[in-house]
């Protein structure tokens, strides 16, 4: 498993949480000595505010999470070590560390939904991509597929509006009506 580029989204970074811990680790200088799970823990926390923490208790860390991810870093060849004897780089992962500090800036929080929230903000984006192409539950799938395509062709290559066009038809499309 590769790490993906990172992407800009208005001006923060995405990381995977397996570079974010091994990147704590680089800075606690894990180059020289081995860190702590906990301080690797507390350093990952303060580079992603909220990526490792309880669902319930949104201001604790879970340490369960932090495990989890310097053990994926360890499979993927960026860490040595174990939480008993504590957590080095890789020469691999020295690179990578290197490579992402470089470019580091606060990485948001991942947002953690209830299923009840995710499935209401589903069934919203899905009636807002439905008021945007002028759909309704009248329109037969044949005129609505018509009505997508004809805005993609106009706006896809736009460079402001082409990308939310495509992001709004694929929600359109993903909850077509049967």
């Amino acid at each position: 498993m590769s790490s993906k580029p990172m992407r800009r989204e208005s001006g923060a970074r995405q990381m995977p949480n397996h570079d974010i811990v091994t990147v704590a680790v680089f800075l606690l200088g894990g180059t020289t000595n081995p860190v702590n799970t906990e301080d690797v823990a507390v350093k990952a926390n303060d580079l992603a505010p909220g990526r490792f923490a309880w669902r319930k208790y949104c201001d604790q860390i879970n340490i369960d999470a932090v495990r989890k991810r310097l053990w994926d870093a360890r499979r993927l060849a960026r860490l040595s070590g174990s939480e008993r004897t504590g957590w080095a780089l890789t020469e691999g992962g020295l690179q990578l560390a290197k490579s992402l500090v470089a470019h580091l800036e606060r990485v948001p929080p991942k947002q953690r939904l209830r299923l009840k929230e995710r499935r209401w903000r589903a069934a919203v984006a899905f009636q807002e991509g439905e008021a945007f192409f002028r759909l309704d539950e009248y329109v037969p799938q044949e005129m609505r597929e018509r009505k997508i395509s004809r805005l993609l062709y106009a706006f896809a290559d736009d460079p402001v509006l082409g990308e939310p066009v495509i992001q709004i038809a694929r929600i359109a499309r993903r909850g077509k009506r049967e």
